[in-house]
């Protein structure tokens, strides 16, 4: 077989089920061996996007997603999807072309380091050299992706390695890598620590992020916190770890945090940090909020332990594995009068006041998220449309909320939704942007009807990038440049262009009923909902 038909071979046997992509010559003879397979191919319309159809994939369906475009520009625009994937920790293999190897270093037409320039963005990378490399590298870059912290694996193919002859194809059965042996099982000594501090603990306090899911231990999660009634707090990433409504869930943690959750790390005296970086977005100022408690630090990857703030008990190992032995041990707790006083806090109004002219954006996400059927996966965007949708939105049982949450990147998404929907057309799949968001990524409107992806699209509209004017308000003195976006496209003449059924809320009358008829809408539909400029998130 050729070099393109060994890689199509090897993600047969990796039970790959869709490549998200863009041809050129530089990877049309991967493409064409594809075509031999049952795989399914999808044809984005921007690079970028091949990523994140590639990572609402794999965020849904708890595999590798896979993603493959041309050498040069191609590849160069994925780099974004790539990053954001990293930014996350989404599982994805990216297959990019590169020109003869004879050419490479050449300046050839359409050439471009691309190991090189994602040298920072990925969790490994490979450049094959030699067509038989190509069963152990796929092997290897599956099992880098999906082990440990999950990451984007790159490999970059020249276009004569995929045309070269390989003469034995042999998949290896495991991989075996000196230089990689991530720990899964945390060490015990150090879990018997954290449940010693946990039973002195008066104010205990878990605080998930996005580990959480990407260790499938969401159900050990539950039953740690329901039996031993700690309260819980989760960043941005960790949405849906509880259900939102759930009495245990105190709400996202942050600058756009809830009062209760920032009000609950501020006062615990032990936080159990599980699955989660202790960035900047989720704790601002991490040796204050630190201050006077025992932080537990659980993760699987030990460079992100001690990399923001020094915990007092650190554990590197599998969420999903640590809690199991957790659960295990001895552990008797009275948290009654503390979950007390959280609840205080979750009576606090909120202060954020919104206009009555048009809808009301906290409200909308509100209704729409309740009307949504459970399983249901809400894919936010990047903007004010985000932060509302954080504080707004309610993930019910088994329910999934996706958005670009470490890079923050505009236009994920439509296309994390079309990759969501295809990994599982029994969940019901709704993307919330922005205007500006939304106009990052409307070419995917194209994948949407040529592939009938049946997800419900809202566009949150005010005419201007929102959350850059209201960094203008605050910061700038009104000074309102480069953010009016205007009133162009006309939405209802776009969604005519793409046979797309389209839906408009101009203010508050009739919204429940307008939201039911557009989520029960037969095939893929888009609501145009206007906001009013004036409109924020703080």
């Amino acid at each position: 077989m050729t070099g393109s038909e060994a890689i199509a071979k090897c993600l047969e046997l990796e039970g790959v089920e869709v490549v998200y992509g863009y041809p050129g010559v530089a990877i049309a003879h991967f493409f064409d061996s594809l075509g031999s397979t049952d795989i399914r191919q999808v044809l984005v319309r921007t690079e970028q996007n091949a990523g994140h159809m590639a990572s609402g994939y794999a965020r849904t369906k708890g595999r590798v997603g896979v993603c493959a475009v041309t050498s040069g520009p191609g590849a160069l625009n994925l780099l974004t999807g790539i990053a954001t994937a990293y930014a996350d920790s989404i599982p994805l293999v990216c297959i990019s072309g590169q020109v003869d190897s004879d050419l490479i270093g050449s300046d050839g037409f359409q050439e471009a380091d691309v190991t090189g320039a994602a040298e920072s963005i990925v969790k490994y990378s490979y450049l094959i050299k030699n067509v038989r490399d190509i069963p152990r590298i796929i092997k290897e870059a599956f099992h880098i992706a999906n082990t440990g912290r999950r990451g984007p694996v790159l490999i970059d193919v020249p276009i004569d390695i995929q045309r070269a002859e390989l003469k034995e194809f042999e998949y290896p059965e495991e991989v075996n890598l000196r230089t990689y042996k991530p720990t899964v099982k945390g060490h015990i000594q150090q879990i018997k620590k954290a449940i010693s501090e946990l039973k002195k603990a008066k104010r205990p306090l878990i605080c998930a992020g996005g580990g959480v899911f990407l260790s499938d231990s969401q159900s050990e999660l539950i039953s740690f916190v329901e039996e031993h009634r700690i309260p819980l707090v989760h960043t941005m990433m960790g949405i849906g770890v509880l259900p939102t409504d759930h009495e245990l869930n105190y709400g996202m943690v942050g600058n756009n945090g809830t009062i209760s959750a920032n009000k609950a790390m501020q006062e615990c005296d032990m936080l159990l940090m599980v699955g989660a970086r202790v960035a900047d977005r989720a704790v601002a100022n991490p040796d204050t909020i630190m201050d006077n408690k025992v932080l537990v630090h659980i993760d699987v990857d030990p460079a992100e332990i001690g990399k923001n703030v020094g915990p007092t008990i650190p554990i590197v190992g599998d969420a999903k594995s640590i809690l199991t032995d957790a659960m295990e041990m001895e552990l008797s707790i009275n948290t009654a009068s503390w979950l007390e006083h959280l609840n205080e806090y979750r009576k606090l109004p909120n202060p954020l006041k919104f206009s009555d002219k048009h809808v009301n954006p906290a409200v909308f996400i509100g209704l729409l998220s309740q009307e949504m059927k459970d399983r249901s996966v809400y894919v936010a965007d990047v903007g004010q449309n985000q932060i509302w949708s954080c504080r707004n939105v309610n993930v019910r049982k088994n329910g999934r909320f996706f958005t670009s949450g470490g890079m923050g990147t505009m236009g994920y998404a439509i296309p994390a939704a079309i990759g969501a929907r295809m990994a599982d057309d029994t969940r019901q799949v709704v993307a919330v942007c922005g205007d500006g968001g939304f106009q990052m990524s409307m070419m995917e409107l194209a994948v949407v009807m040529q592939e009938q992806v049946d997800i419900k699209i809202v566009v949150l509209r005010n005419n201007f990038l929102g959350l850059v004017r209201e960094y203008q308000h605050y910061s700038l003195n009104d000074r309102y440049e480069m953010v009016k976006l205007g009133s162009y496209p006309k939405l209802d003449s776009l969604s005519a262009a793409y046979d797309l059924d389209y839906y408009r809320a101009e203010n508050m009358d009739g919204i429940d009923e307008l939201i039911q008829r557009f989520l029960s809408n037969d095939g893929p539909a888009l609501m145009e909902v206007i906001v009013d400029p004036q409109d924020t998130v703080k």
